[in-house]
């Protein structure tokens, strides 16, 4: 495919590039401070980094000092102070040959005085100027003596004297003279009465030909707007104008600058007809606003933005690009794509029946032996193309697929209902089952338009799977369970069935909660909008089977469902509601609170990648006739279809996890109950995990708020953070700026419950419906993330060949060879932890505040966390826990807070990282 093409080059040209790649290591936004207690992987936690100053540490790695005669730290007089800043810079681990002669060059032109010059800023203010009293500017000693060290962190100096009554240092200025742009990690100042100061920058310095004006890096110590010290308020406030930007021209890959847009840049009308998609933002198609890029429009549709292709990078704040650590996954992920494709997109070119499975075995042949070609085709092929040979022989490890966890302890369980059941609770997306609470269930729509709103399961169909109850009294005891995908889907079935290949019903699954607290399915009912009025064959009700030809109905009605369910994960609680919803939340953080701010703080971890990731996905998943469009059932359609879900279905008070388990009618308040609820299903493992998190996240965030807000009128006369909060509802969610629904922000309580449902969202919501994904998603049986049929009825065509060859007929429902390899390649990818993930309680180090009590704070979330994790371990050697604990069945790991790199089914990191 070409999407799939397009997807492997550009990961390995973007992950190469050396000019994009932040070096590796923790990154936040000027001053912005980030670090507490480092948590580890699964098999044993990180050790916690040294509590040595930054300068020391990193002094440590260098092995050339520079001469003595530079660093000696001048006499201090008695009315002044000699003070030293010690800058660590992170250099690239890989360099283009361009880059190392420019290196070479600066380092030559800093000998002879185009030095990198810093500048102390007080915390307090000149009476005589009226500014802030400033150090003399002072040049970074050593670029030149380390300019051949190979280490990754290099340390240098600047000296400076200052009057003794100069106060504590509260930011440094750093005006890079050199051609080329450097990434400090840190600055530590040493020698005032004061103590150290930290400054934790990690951040990008563009050199003056780029941008004339210093960078201005501040103290690690939280401050609240109204507690700012005099000497810096006025560096502040310019801080934030800089961020901010001026809201025009075009963006360019060093800008710094944060703002919003709308979705105009997924289509490329000038490609021509079928290219264009419409524009996600406004009344006709609501959405959440994306960051500003600012391109040209295209040549054919003034409101259509022209489109960056790879390898090109598309526009991000320079600091939220991606690490090298984070490259090097994506250009592991890109190899194993462009060898996953290759073989089935030559197979399927060169033998057009080789693009469906023959069986099962075909299925299965790509984790046991990769895709093998029949002998006739496999020596045509090498007869044409020789260098087929030399991929098949030298990357047999990489064109063989990763065996996915779903298949290892149970080659057969996904056939099973209760299988089939145990994911709507454990699996990929355990968010949208819901208790059924009227029966027949009734759809929302207009009746008009898709006819009676009454579902067509009756009671005769499910009273024989009650276990002797009435279907009154099932409803009454709680029994009764829906997966409910009739609406999100019916408005765009005639749209979506028109597109080749591309089959979909509106959905409803009803299951029964059993005596042993498991589900089973009991009927699923298939939907279509009506052709006349009594159209018998809108509304099917499938049950679970009798005899050999509904066994197959029953199999093909749950592969729609899987398929229904597959979309609305990716489409609407994936992407929508972690992704694309958080995205204005995170530009706002930037636009209107400075990074001295304790909120900011608090924050930046979970902000970590996020914008860059969606970015990303701009340009090859959700685009016209990317990934998504191509994997997945809506197919040009699956953004529209997003934007109705946000228009109708998503509310920011309903995103925290007891808020939407209450509105699900999985969970009833009750004050009695740990978590202030109670689960009406109670070996819910999403949930019942969920939940562990969501209290230690909360409690982290009560306490942090505590120390900042000591009364409500705090909050509400903090000014930056009612500008945060309101910008982000106003301006990066304007077509529902209006809706009551939004949480208020006027007491400490407020923001606590605010803060903590954007952590869950960032960081536990978005693990439990990402990681699963090649784990349990993996084998395209299971789970179809589209169908090319619709089951046939007694007397149509198909039908005689379904009963004729049933297995045959399944497999041509779903997805083709290439269609198979290209979405479990793409998933694989997805389902990737990279090597510098940081995890849900971590922080690389501890400078990133220096205020003793959110330290204190931090580090006892950090133990809640381990707890959970222990409790979670306990809960799936459970064997009275039948929902993660059985024969074949799956321990439910995704909310386990902790992983190693790689495909792990596991693992929270802080933020929306891939």
């Amino acid at each position: 495919m070409p999407s799939m093409e397009l997807l492997g080059r550009s990961f390995l040209q973007a992950a190469g590039s050396a000019s994009t790649a932040a070096p590796r290591g923790g990154r936040e936004r000027a001053g912005g401070g980030l670090c507490f207690a480092s948590l580890g992987g699964r098999q044993g936690r990180r050790t916690v980094r040294s509590k040595a100053p930054v300068g020391a540490l990193a002094e440590r790695v260098v092995l050339t000092p520079a001469p003595a005669e530079r660093v000696a730290r001048p006499e201090a007089h008695p009315q002044s102070v000699a003070a030293r800043a010690v800058v660590t810079v992170r250099r690239k681990r890989k360099v283009e040959v361009k880059e190392q002669v420019a290196e070479q060059m600066d380092a030559y032109a800093d000998r002879v005085g185009r030095s990198v010059l810093l500048e102390l800023i007080s915390t307090e203010t000149d009476p005589r100027k009226g500014g802030p009293k400033k150090s003399k500017k002072s040049k970074l000693v050593g670029w030149f003596e380390k300019r051949d060290v190979k280490a990754e962190l290099v340390v240098y100096t600047a000296e400076f004297t200052v009057d003794a009554a100069f106060g504590e240092p509260g930011a440094v200025t750093v005006l890079n003279r050199h051609q080329l742009e450097f990434f400090i990690e840190s600055i530590l100042v040493e020698g005032f009465p004061s103590g150290p100061a930290h400054f934790t920058c990690n951040s990008w310095v563009q050199p003056t030909r780029v941008d004339p004006a210093p960078r201005v890096f501040f103290t690690n110590k939280p401050y609240l707007p109204s507690k700012t010290p005099p000497g810096l308020r006025e560096l502040r406030r310019r801080e934030l104008k800089e961020l901010r930007g001026s809201g025009t021209g075009v963006r360019k890959i060093t800008d710094r600058a944060y703002d919003y847009d709308v979705y105009n840049d997924l289509g490329n009308p000038d490609k021509g007809e079928g290219f264009e998609r419409p524009v996600l933002g406004g009344d006709k198609l609501p959405y959440p606003r994306r960051m500003r890029t600012a391109r040209p429009s295209t040549v054919t549709d003034e409101g259509a933005e022209s489109r960056v292709e790879y390898p090109e990078p598309i526009y991000v704040s320079r600091d939220e690009e991606f690490e090298e650590g984070k490259n090097e996954m994506l250009s592991e992920g890109a190899i194993k794509a462009l060898l996953h494709n290759f073989m089935p997109l030559l197979v399927s070119s060169v033998s057009p029946d080789s693009r469906d499975f023959a069986g099962f075995h075909d299925v299965d042949n790509l984790f046991k032996e990769g895709l093998r070609l029949k002998q006739a085709l496999h020596d045509q092929l090498f007869q044409k193309i020789p260098f087929v040979r030399k991929i098949q022989e030298n990357s047999e490890g990489l064109l063989r697929y990763d065996t996915p966890d779903i298949i290892k302890k149970d080659k057969f369980a996904w056939l099973r209902d209760d299988e089939f059941a145990r994911q709507a609770l454990a699996g990929i997306n355990p968010v949208n089952i819901e208790r059924l609470q009227v029966f027949p269930p009734v759809s929302k729509l207009d009746p008009a338009v898709y006819g009676p709103p009454e579902s067509a399961i009756t009671e005769e169909h499910i009273i024989g799977n009650l276990d002797g109850m009435s279907v009154q009294q099932a409803l009454e005891e709680n029994k009764l369970y829906m997966l409910d995908y009739h609406d999100i889907f019916m408005p765009f079935l005639d749209r979506i069935n028109s597109l080749d290949g591309r089959k979909a019903y509106g959905t409803r699954t009803l299951f029964f909660l059993t005596a042993g607290g498991t589900l089973k399915p009991i009927a699923i009912e298939l939907c279509l909008p009506p052709m006349t009025d009594d159209c018998k064959r809108a509304k099917r009700v499938f049950t679970p089977p009798a005899d050999a030809t509904s066994i197959w109905l029953w199999q093909l009605a749950k592969a729609h469902v899987c398929s229904n369910d597959a979309g609305v994960h990716q489409l609407i609680n994936h992407w929508l509601r972690t992704h694309a919803c958080m995205e204005p939340f995170i530009i706002a953080a930037h636009r209107q609170m400075s990074a001295m701010h304790p909120i900011f703080k608090l924050l930046k971890p979970h902000m970590r990648y996020t914008l860059k990731i969606n970015a990303l996905a701009r340009q090859i998943l959700i685009n016209g006739d990317g990934v998504i469009e191509s994997g997945f059932t809506p197919g040009r359609y699956c953004m529209e279809m997003s934007s109705f879900a946000y228009d109708n279905l998503w509310r920011l008070d309903q995103e925290g996890l007891p808020a939407d388990l209450i509105r699900r009618g999985m969970a009833v308040e009750d004050a009695s109950q740990p978590h202030g609820l109670r689960l009406l299903i109670e070996d819910y493992p999403y949930a019942t995990d969920g939940l562990l998190l969501w209290s230690a996240i909360a409690r982290w965030c009560e306490a942090y708020v505590a120390a900042y807000y000591p009364s409500d009128e705090a909050v509400q006369d903090d000014y930056e953070l009612q500008s945060w909060y309101t910008e982000a509802v106003q301006v990066g969610h304007p077509d529902k700026r209006d809706a009551p629904w939004w949480p208020r922000l006027t007491t400490a309580g407020d923001l606590a419950s605010l803060l903590t449902t954007l952590v869950w969202l960032c960081s536990a919501q978005h693990a439990a419906l990402n990681f699963g994904q090649y784990p349990l998603g993996g084998y395209i049986p299971n789970r179809p993330p589209l169908m090319r049929r619709l089951v046939p009825a007694e007397g149509d065509p198909e039908y005689e060949h379904l009963v004729a060859d049933p297995h045959r007929f399944y497999l041509s429902a779903l997805p083709s060879l290439t269609q198979t390899t290209t979405f479990m390649t793409v998933i694989d990818t997805l389902s990737t932890h990279s090597a510098d993930e940081q995890y849900l309680g971590e922080r690389p180090n501890e400078e990133w505040t220096a205020d003793p009590a959110a330290l204190a704070a931090a580090r006892e979330f950090a133990a809640e966390v381990r707890r959970a994790e222990e409790e979670i371990e306990r809960r799936n050697a459970d064997p009275s826990r039948r929902n993660r604990c059985g024969a074949g069945v799956l321990p439910y790991e995704l909310m386990a807070p902790s992983s190693g790199p790689g495909i792990t089914c596991r693992g929270v990191p802080n933020s929306v990282t891939i």
